[in-house]
């Protein structure tokens, strides 16, 4: 990478600089470089020589003065970096010579050579499936597409919750809650039937017994209501696909809590905690005759008033087993750590499914495992790690990653639209699946396409469908992660501004200039010689050359929103570029050079495009 590039060539003039006076640079005062807002300021700037000069007893312009002298005898620098220039109090800015960069090949750090398994999705199998449940699809798939451009081999789970209370609520419904009412999907019937099988447990608290029934049927199986559970979760599962696969998701296995459970998985990690001495069985109190896993120096019964205190819980007393004490079953089997291992057969043409009976194929093994589960979900993620730390396994603990991310909410408008009552004037309203209360993701992608539909003039390009599910995918992506997301269907189908129609636009913007440059006979090849660079040419070209360092960080981070900043300003950079430069219509000492940087951003635009997931359109 270009950034790494620099700051190696600075790290080790800085090291030469301590050495020649005596002294070590402190652990704690790292080399960094970053791009100024103000190009004036050249293309990278460091503080580093500000920083070392309590260590060097020595004025900041002093050190800058040692380490460019250190600079000046490194060729390699002095290729790439053709001036580095002091100023008070001590910056260094330096200056890209960005032809000499055009002919080098930076290429991204090679990528460990490990597995990572990223589950994401994960949607209870009792109903369709709302934008909220939308909002951790494309930050899960975005992370796929992140890790494999980064190199890494990466495996996507979905989990299938199908012995859980909300599925039980569903099949409780069916059989006890009448409903007739016309429905276009089999996932909007059970829509309603879970909304109205929570209202009906106020009314009839008899119904509750009805659902601890169900949540034992589920989990013993071969049974009418374990048998009605699973037709209800398989034709809710498919649903669910179909609804992702619009938005370009894409599964490689889907793991059903109830192998976990009837294939002996849970019985393999229980017998292992049992060895611990975080795991016990509680004889008094709230919890008496639960299975806990206490916190490591906590004493056994600490605080079982505690808001968290269910969550330690991994067998209930009366024997029915949490989500807490599947997901360390299933985090052991993750990282290859149980002797236990699922079969599998075909749920469809590409995505895999644990059974009961199938082949033996080579999923899990994993070397780092990425969950994308909201914010909530913190403690129960962090007592899956617990676990893990408790029977010894350190490096497992240390490489399972909880993406964390805010929930969406609805606008008051958005809320209105659904007959919610906003007298009270808040600024969101939480979608709630037990009041029936939230926007499915096959309406939504319905009116989103509509308004396209209804405002484009050209017709003739991507389909208002397709730009419909870019539109939202993008909106749920640009937000940092830990933001509630408010959802405002005006905004969410804006046009102009940072959306994914705005993306999507420039690129066909640029395909269509080298199209017509084609036309021509101009190739987009690298230029002889570089011109003077314009203002517009120099910003986007700076911009570009930062999109390994982008993608790296991202990476690091986990945080698809860095992608859609990078992304957003690019195109903001090129139609700048755009407008204040002429193009085909340039002259001859120019025309080569703004032909290859159009191309260069077109080569861009889609890496990134294909992160985030969006499609790359010959024209809108």
């Amino acid at each position: 990478m270009l950034s790494q590039f620099i700051t190696s060539s600075l790290q080790q003039a800085v090291n030469q600089v301590c050495e020649a006076l005596g002294a070590k640079l402190p652990d704690s005062t790292p080399v960094r470089i970053e791009q100024p807002a103000n190009m004036e300021h050249g293309d990278y700037a460091t503080n580093i020589a500000m920083q070392l000069a309590k260590v060097l007893r020595k004025t900041p312009l002093q050190i800058a003065g040692l380490i460019q002298a250190e600079l000046e005898q490194d060729t390699s620098y002095k290729q790439l970096v053709y001036a580095t220039e002091i100023v008070a109090p001590g910056f260094m800015n330096l200056r890209i010579n960005w032809e000499y960069w055009a002919e080098r090949r930076f290429e991204l750090p090679a990528a460990a050579n490990q597995k990572i398994v990223i589950e994401h999705t994960s949607i209870n199998p009792n109903k369709s499936a709302h934008i909220g449940h939308l909002r951790n699809s494309c930050i899960g798939d975005t992370l796929v597409r992140l890790m494999r451009k980064l190199g890494y081999e990466v495996e996507v789970h979905n989990y299938i919750d199908d012995l859980g209370n909300q599925l039980a609520d569903t099949v409780v419904g069916m059989l006890h809650t009448p409903l007739s009412k016309e429905h276009a999907r089999f996932g909007d019937y059970c829509w309603d039937v879970y909304s109205s099988t929570n209202k009906a447990y106020d009314r009839e608290p008899g119904l509750v017994q009805h659902r601890t029934e169900v949540l034992h049927a589920l989990e013993e199986g071969n049974q009418n209501l374990s048998w009605i559970g699973l037709l209800v979760a398989e034709r809710i599962v498919k649903e669910h696909l179909e609804e992702m696969k619009q938005f370009g998701i894409d599964y490689d296995l889907l793991v059903w809590e109830s192998n976990i459970v009837r294939e002996g998985f849970w019985a393999s990690a229980f017998e292992l905690l049992k060895n611990t001495p975080l795991f016990h069985q509680e004889t008094e109190g709230k919890l008496a005759g639960c299975w806990v896993l206490k916190q490591s120096g906590t004493e056994a019964g600490d605080d079982p008033e505690s808001d968290h205190s269910m969550d330690k819980v991994l067998i209930r007393s009366n024997g029915i087993l949490t989500y807490t004490a599947k997901d360390i079953a299933y985090h052991l089997w993750k990282y290859g750590l149980l002797s236990n291992d699922f079969v599998y057969k075909k749920f469809t043409d590409e995505v895999w499914t644990t059974s009961t009976y199938g082949e033996q194929l080579s999923f899990g093994k994993a070397d780092m495992v990425i969950n994308v589960i909201d914010h909530r979900q913190q403690y129960p993620q962090a007592m899956v790690k617990q676990a893990l730390e408790s029977l010894g396994f350190h490096e497992e603990a240390a490489k399972l990653r909880h993406v964390s991310y805010g929930v969406v909410s609805l606008s008051p408008s958005a809320a209105a639209d659904l007959g919610i009552d906003t007298s009270e004037g808040k600024a969101s309203y939480a979608m709630s699946g037990r009041q029936g209360i939230g926007i499915k993701i096959t309406e939504l992608i319905e009116q989103v396409a509509k308004v396209i539909e209804d405002t484009r003039s050209d017709k003739s390009g991507l389909s208002s469908h397709m730009i419909a599910a870019a539109s939202i995918r993008y909106y749920l992506l640009r937000f940092a992660l830990h933001t509630e997301v408010v959802f405002d269907m005006k905004q969410a189908t804006e046009i102009s501004g940072n959306t994914g129609v705005y993306l999507l636009y420039s690129y066909a913007r640029a395909l269509s200039v080298l199209n017509k440059a084609q036309e021509a006979d101009i190739l987009p090849s690298l230029p002889a010689q570089f011109p003077a660079m314009d203002k517009a040419e120099h910003a986007l070209i700076r911009h570009i050359s930062t999109w390994q360092d982008t993608l790296y960080a991202a990476g690091e981070e986990l945080s698809p929103s860095a992608i859609c900043n990078f992304t957003y300003e690019l195109c903001s950079l090129f139609n700048n570029f755009y407008s204040a430069c002429p193009i085909l219509k340039a002259g001859e000492d120019v025309l080569p050079f703004r032909v290859w940087l159009t191309s260069l951003f077109k080569d861009t635009l889609g890496e990134a495009l294909e992160v985030l997931g969006l499609p790359t359109p010959s024209r809108m």
